[in-house]
């Protein structure tokens, strides 16, 4: 369970990383590389959770499901 919390909070600081980049786009009117920073770490937030949801399903924590019930 403590992982799918991980993975909903990663989720959630992508989301507001790549809110405050879009933000610092449109109002930051000296070049001070925070648009920058802030979608740099967006990149390292959705790789650390790829990296979390590959680890969940390794270890079994979360068990992948198909789109689609099994015909037969």
């Amino acid at each position: 369970m403590l992982i799918k919390l991980l993975i909903i909070a990663a989720f959630f600081a992508i989301l507001y990383s790549l809110a405050s980049g879009l933000y610092f786009l449109l109002k930051d009117t000296q070049n001070t590389g925070r648009t920058a920073r802030a979608l740099t770490w967006r990149i390292g937030l959705s790789i650390a959770l790829f990296v979390m949801i590959l680890l969940g399903i390794a270890t079994g924590l979360i068990q992948p499901h198909g789109l689609l019930p099994p015909s037969g």
